[in-house]
């Protein structure tokens, strides 16, 4: 008899473009569309619209540019999304976020600077002015 036991993964398979596993090292700059899970070491820039999942065995050393920017792993590196930034239990981050919404859950080891944008489909902002009521 044999069983089977599925593993656990915070995004299914499925729904990825690519999965970097661990063992794999890549250096340069990677460009991609989709979802794409990195599990191995990387090292120099990433750039895409979409999302990037950095694993709990991932390590990047890079800048990063993204739409949706997820961390389960360790990232040393800047980071610039133009959605989100999500930084999970087991994240380690040494660098600076800058996202329209940052999530920074408990557990995370996070240095450097966070700095919250304005999304590019929020209203633009309006000015009000606060006149004291005369009774």
């Amino acid at each position: 008899m044999f069983w089977h036991r599925k593993r656990a993964s915070s995004v299914p398979r499925g729904n990825l473009t690519a999965f970097i596993d661990e063992g794999s090292e890549i250096e340069g700059k990677y460009t991609f569309s989709g979802t794409v899970m990195l599990n191995g070491k990387f090292q120099g820039e990433i750039a895409s619209t979409d999302t990037l999942i950095v694993g709990e065995r991932g390590v990047v050393n890079a800048t990063v540019r993204a739409g949706t920017v997820v961390i389960n792993g360790e990232l040393v590196g800047n980071v610039q999304a133009t959605e989100r930034v999500e930084l999970k239990g087991s994240a380690r981050v040494f660098g600076d976020v800058e996202a329209p919404v940052i999530v920074v859950e408990e557990g995370v080891l996070f240095e450097g600077h966070c700095r919250m944008t304005k999304s590019k489909s929020a209203e633009p902002t309006r000015d009000f002015s606060v006149v004291p009521l005369k009774r």
